[in-house]
């Protein structure tokens, strides 16, 4: 695939600002919100649609069909009449393609539910590496480099350090601003609903070196084994399975983690698909491990041996 080279040409290169990588549907769901002029919400979604397509947010250049793809839907729960913050939550994914079929594998399937931000029609929306803007702009920025990311580590071991760097930083300058309390929700440690599954620790887990074995598993994963499916398909269905327990020793490392949870939230359905076809051998080494990580799923889980 040219764009399978082109990333491993260039991932080393640190990120600026010169072009653009992100092919992002976005849509804005306001059906909670009372009152049938909806001209804002429409505003809203043109106008993020625009800057997330539009900015640069990495120096690697991406052909139009090269550009990765991705959906953000923002649900408004609540527009607080005193200070005008949003209450809403943010549903992403990205998928990215695997070579020699039609078939895209889901990387990252995520809700964040304290997406909190202040708007009014018509603000323009403007991004900056090295000055916080508003808090919009901030939310979109780090979802944007968490995509680019995940994406990257699926194409080159680690490669995508440079744009979670980027989320950190974001992070990290957030944390400085004088937001308002509902603005401030999963910038830090701990949510005021009690959560560490929040923007601040999924990032600290990523960039965690106790978490660095998982982060080469998405490249073993996507790059070794998917894309490799059609060569080979028990071949590349048993390189998943023997490195799968990678799972295991993160979760084991740092209990019941945001990115270990992150990462099934993406593959659990799309690794029953693989393993129903496996050896019993497969089938079990894979189901033992899935439990032992993530026991919530098991009615999902016990479609492999079914």
């Amino acid at each position: 695939m040219k764009r399978i080279s082109l990333i491993i040409a260039l991932v080393g290169i640190t990120l600026l600002a010169t072009a653009q990588e992100l092919n992002c549907n976005v849509q804005i769901n306001s059906d909670q919100i009372e009152g049938s002029n909806k001209e804002v919400f429409n505003t809203l979604q043109k106008s993020l649609s625009e800057f997330i397509n539009t900015t640069r947010w990495t120096s690697l250049v991406f052909a139009e069909q090269e550009r990765i793809e991705c959906n953000m839907t923002i649900i408004v729960h609540s527009i607080s009449s005193e200070d005008g913050i949003y209450h809403c939550e943010l549903l992403v994914q990205s998928r990215r393609p695997i070579f020699n079929t039609t078939y895209n594998s889901p990387v990252l399937n995520h809700r964040d539910a304290d997406f909190n931000f202040s708007y009014q029609e018509f603000d323009r929306l403007e991004f900056n590496n090295n000055t916080f803007t508003n808090n919009l702009t901030a939310l979109i920025g780090y979802y944007c480099y968490l995509i680019i990311g995940f994406d990257m580590d699926t194409y080159s071991r680690l490669g995508g350090t440079p744009a979670f760097q980027q989320c950190e930083s974001i992070v990290s300058s957030a944390q400085t601003q004088q937001l308002s309390e509902s603005e401030m929700m999963g910038w830090t440690s701990h949510t005021l609903k009690g959560s560490n599954r929040n923007r601040h620790m999924l990032i600290n887990n990523i960039m965690d070196e106790a978490f660095k074995g998982l982060r080469t598993f998405y490249y073993d994963y996507h790059r070794l084994a998917l894309d490799r499916m059609t060569e080979n398909v028990d071949n590349a269905r048993a390189r998943i399975a023997e490195e799968l327990p990678l799972l295991r020793d993160a979760n084991r490392a740092r209990p019941s983690a945001y990115y270990v949870s992150t990462f099934l939230d993406a593959k659990a359905d799309e690794l029953v698909d693989i393993f129903k076809k496996g050896t019993a051998d497969e089938k079990k080494k894979v189901y033992d491990t899935l439990m032992d990580v993530d026991p919530t799923r098991q009615n999902t889980y016990n479609n492999i041996n079914n």
